[in-house]
Parts: C-alpha cells; structure tokens; sequence
C-alpha cells in the first residue's frame, strides 16, 4: 500500500489531495514541522527531513509535484493526466512544474524571512519583494482561465492540484484577497472538491488519532 509522509497543510499536501481524487488506498503518517527539527528519527526514512516522503512499493519520491504526475501516470485511463497523444500535454507538464517552482517558491522566501527565522534574521524587504513576486505571477493564471474553468485540457486535472496547493500557501500567507478575480473564484472551486475536503479531512484525522499538533505547517514557527 502506498505510504505517505506528510505535514499538515505542507507541499505534501498535493499528493495527498492526488491520492484522495483517485480514490487510492494509502497510509497517512503525520510529522511535526519541520521533522528534520522536531522528529530526527525521520530523517532515517528521508535524509533530506522534507515532506513529502511518498512510498510506493520499491518507489521512493520526494517531489510533491512530480509524484502528482506519477499518480495520474499510473491511474490511466484518468482524467487526472494528460496524455502525450493530447494538444494540452506540453501545457499540462508546465503547470504542474509551475505550481512548485514559480508560484510556491517564492511564498518559501516569505515563509522563512516573515515567520520561520529568529526575530533577529527576519527580512521585511525579502518578504515584500517576494509576496510581489507571487503574486505578479498569478497572472499567468488569471489568463489561462479566461478558456474555462481549470487551467488545461478542458477539465481538472494534476496540473490543477499542483497549482491550487499553491493557492492554498497563498491563503495562509493571508494574500487571497489580492487574488485576480478568475484566480479567486478558481480557488474557491478547488476548495469545493469533495476530495480536496476528504484530504483536508483526513490530515486532520491522521494528526489527532497520531497525537501531532494540527497546526498548519505554514502557520507554525518553523525552525
């Protein structure tokens, strides 16, 4: 059975969200955060001390993202994925690429410079700028859903997990009410999922029954 590592509300979110939109039997095993700080042990399982760590048999995968595609690549037929065979692909492997690395990364910078690091270390003017920086990038978003209600392939797929988990960061960065409107109402969509709620559900579930604080990971004091 699939095994997932994961903190509440973390990157890891995203394949938790994938696995509940399939419908696949997996187990869920709750961290604090960061686990590299507050359960060393973790870090046998995952030298890095990051989630997600995704099991899957002899498959081992780190990359939130990239095991989103994994999941829909291996569930096919689905209309999670995108196939090679279909115009949307080349469209299909960029979102799912910049949910992570244009739109999550930045919000990490402000993450870290505006609550994980010591008083002393704190960076207001990295905080700014990179709040911009997300932000300006949301309309690339914002003109992608000017052609329908999901970002590729005329309905909801990987893509659209990888990039409303950023959307998600982004709330609890308390910057959604600066969201473009078609941004705004795509993410109100997203939250409406039934199985965006069973994985928001299930976290929470999994952090009460394994006796972890259910503190969102963006909202704690980090490291």
């Amino acid at each position: 059975m699939i095994e997932l590592h994961h903190c509440i509300s973390a990157r890891s979110f995203r394949p938790l969200w994938m696995l509940e939109e399939l419908g696949l039997p997996y187990q869920l095993k709750i961290w604090p955060f960061p686990p590299r700080v507050h359960a060393r042990d973790f870090l046998a399982l995952n030298p890095l001390g990051t989630v997600p760590l995704f099991i899957d048999g002899d498959v081992r995968m780190t990359e939130s993202a990239a095991i989103c595609q994994y999941l829909a690549a291996q569930s096919r037929p689905t209309p999670l994925d995108v196939g090679m065979d279909e115009p949307a692909f080349p469209a299909y492997l960029n979102w799912l690429s910049f949910g992570e690395s244009t739109l999550t990364f930045p919000q990490t910078l402000v993450l870290r410079y505006g609550r994980f690091e010591t008083a002393e270390r704190r960076n207001p003017q990295v905080v700014e700028d990179y709040t911009r920086w997300f932000l300006a990038r949301l309309r690339a978003i914002e003109a992608a859903l000017a052609n329908g209600e999901f970002l590729c392939g005329g309905r909801f797929t990987a893509a659209d997990v990888s990039v409303g988990y950023a959307l998600m960061l982004g709330e609890h960065l308390a910057l959604h009410a600066q969201f473009p409107p078609k941004v705004r109402s795509y993410w109100g969509r997203l939250q409406e999922r039934p199985a965006y709620r069973r994985a928001m559900a299930a976290q929470h579930a999994a952090a009460e029954a394994q006796g972890v604080s259910s503190t969102p990971a963006p909202e704690t004091g980090g490291d």
